[in-house]
């Protein structure tokens, strides 16, 4: 038992340092000088609904990439050349699912001591409540249990625009991701980050962007 406690232990540690990869859809339209060299800018003021402390830390982020690209913004709409404007938001669908309710499915074809169950008889295998319980499985295959349960995918969308400030369109973005990842904040930095990738691009055509994230 105490082995088997340092191996699970061990990786639970390999697990949490894996990377997630974000897979984005993103489609880009721009219109962008390429003798552009006064890349000042003012983010467009968000409606007072909008601007939550959520949306200032996305606010930041774009901020980020932004300077990597050699904008630089300033704190007054007249000493500008551009304004940047950033709209987010995510949907939860739900979906009914079935699932097994033993995980251990290998157990089907194994006996508890490792070796390849033949013939007809019962024999225990683990469940994850935590006892073993005689099972019958002729011929390898042997009924499942199944449940119900509602499995949550998420649906993200990101746009980014860069318009002159006296209105003329020049770059817009816009950045789709669909995961299982609940939180949008650890999504979101990829996000961004793709909506900026190859700026400005080419216009449009939609093309996939692949982040990994801790």
């Amino acid at each position: 038992m105490k082995a088997l406690a340092i191996v699970v232990a061990a990786a639970s540690l390999l697990l949490s340092g894996c990377a997630t990869t974000i897979r984005s859809n993103v489609t880009v339209f721009h219109e962008w000088p390429a003798d552009t060299q006064d890349k000042t800018y003012v983010f467009e003021t968000p409606a007072p609904a909008e601007d939550t402390l959520e949306y200032r830390s996305y606010l930041n982020l774009v901020s980020g990439q932004l300077a990597k690209l050699g904008f630089a913004q300033v704190g007054a709409p007249e000493q500008a050349k551009l304004k940047v404007g950033m709209q987010f938001s995510t949907i939860d669908r739900p979906t009914k699912v079935l699932q097994s309710t033993d995980p251990f499915l290998a157990s089907r074809y194994y006996s508890p001591w490792g070796y390849p169950r033949f013939g007809w008889g019962p024999y225990y295998r683990y469940r994850y409540y935590g006892y073993y319980r005689p099972y019958y499985d002729p011929w390898f295959y042997g009924p499942t249990e199944f449940r119900e349960v509602i499995q949550h995918n998420y649906d993200r969308n990101l746009r980014v625009t860069i318009n002159s400030m006296n209105g003329k369109k020049l770059f817009d973005v816009t950045v789709q991701n669909t995961s299982r990842k609940q939180s949008t904040p650890a999504v979101m930095p990829a996000l961004v980050q793709s909506a900026f990738t190859g700026f400005p691009g080419e216009s449009g055509k939609a093309r996939r962007v692949d982040l990994d994230i801790e």
